[in-house]
């Protein structure tokens, strides 16, 4: 049950990227996260893109766009090569959908977020860890 939030100046993204981006980084985390490749399971990551004035993000030294990916995840869903694979393939994901290319890659920031077991409810319940890996384990058995 992942989620994913990327912030973006308006107008950053190239039309055909704002029109996919969110999909496709739903899909990267759920792939690094080792969920089924199900409805089901793509019907829980969700995906949000907030996009901000252009004017509304700046650094010390320039007003060139930055991106920012928040991605939220129970904790125990990312070993640390999985966290860096998503890390990566996200980073790259954005820059695609912005036009920019791998030199620019420190403009994309990816902060992963675990929630603590038993922090995460939906459908009116606590949903715990071990209850997504045994769901995960069984929809991949209905396969």
């Amino acid at each position: 049950m992942p989620l994913v939030r990327l912030t973006a100046p308006t107008g950053s993204l190239s039309e055909e990227g704002r029109a996919c981006v969110q999909r496709d980084l739903a899909a990267v985390l759920l792939r690094w996260e080792g969920a089924p490749d199900t409805a089901f399971f793509r019907a829980q990551a969700w995906s949000y893109l907030v996009e901000i004035p252009e004017d509304a993000q700046i650094t010390a030294e320039d007003d060139a766009p930055r991106f920012l990916v928040d991605v939220t995840v129970p904790q125990g869903a990312l070993s640390e090569r999985r966290r860096a694979g998503l890390v990566e393939e996200a980073t790259k994901t954005v820059l695609s959908a912005a036009g920019l290319g791998p030199d620019d890659a420190l403009r994309v920031w990816v902060l992963v977020n675990e929630q603590p077991d038993g922090a995460w409810g939906a459908g009116g319940s606590v949903i715990r860890h071990a209850d997504l890996v045994a769901l995960a384990k069984e929809k991949r058995s209905d396969a």
